[in-house]
């Protein structure tokens, strides 16, 4: 799993991918900082959270797009498989990869967090809670890619498919105003809710069950990608 972390990682810095998701979230990281708390004199960082939100959700999938669809694209998948690293550490090398270069990008607010602790005491619990949140939402959509990744050699086809799967799970929760007179279901939907256990971070709120439950989400889609790769291994 070593090898593949280093050499996914190292990959993310020798074409643009890496550079242009690190600067897309310093970017917009930095206006929303300088709108709401720089020129609007806010010492939170909860707005500046819930716009990142959006952005995680459109920049990812072009982090994701290539980690199998490249590989199948160049026909180097079938050396990857049979390689004396098991599949699931191959797609543990690649997910932490990604991961981590998404926490790097991530990293940026807390410097936020610093300039404003010079003037203010700001709520810890609540940026902790917002970090830890947006943290757990960044890597279930990193999942989510590396699974579309692992069934197209389109990278564009795997960035829009992970994009649609990830909207969907985020908007399910917008069905339980529909099957509200069916209790059981409604309740089930709530349970399932995304954004409904990402808002209970986003007020300090850093609760097991919640970061279970986007764990057990994130490998629930790393299991199934090691599952399309062993179809493939024996094709």
């Amino acid at each position: 799993m070593g090898a593949i972390f280093r050499r996914e990682f190292k990959s993310f810095f020798t074409n643009p991918i890496g550079y242009v998701v690190l600067a897309v979230m310093f970017c917009a990281s930095g206006l929303f900082f300088f709108m709401y708390n720089m020129a609007g004199g806010m010492s939170s960082l909860s707005y500046l959270y819930s716009n990142l939100f959006t952005i995680v959700l459109l920049i990812i999938p072009f982090l994701t797009m290539r980690l199998f669809s490249e590989e199948k694209r160049q026909k180097t998948d079938q050396a990857l498989l049979t390689a004396p690293t098991g599949l699931t550490g191959i797609v543990l090398g690649k997910f932490f990869a990604a991961l981590l270069l998404f926490v790097l990008s991530l990293s940026i607010t807390l410097v936020y967090a610093l300039v404003i602790a010079m003037k203010v005491t700001p709520d810890w619990m609540v940026l902790a809670g917002n970090f830890v949140g947006l943290l757990l939402v960044g890597g279930l959509v990193i999942a989510i890619g590396l699974m579309i990744s692992s069934l197209t050699e389109s990278q564009v086809i795997a960035a829009l498919g992970t994009l649609a799967v990830s909207v969907i799970l985020m908007s399910v929760d917008m069905l339980s105003s529909i099957f509200a007179s069916i209790t059981w279901l409604a309740d089930a939907i709530n349970f399932l809710s995304i954004n409904n256990r990402h808002s209970n971070f986003t007020v300090g709120l850093i609760e097991y069950d919640n970061i279970i439950f986007f764990l057990s989400l994130q490998a629930l889609f790393i299991f199934i990608t090691v599952r399309v790769l062993d179809s493939k291994r024996w094709k």
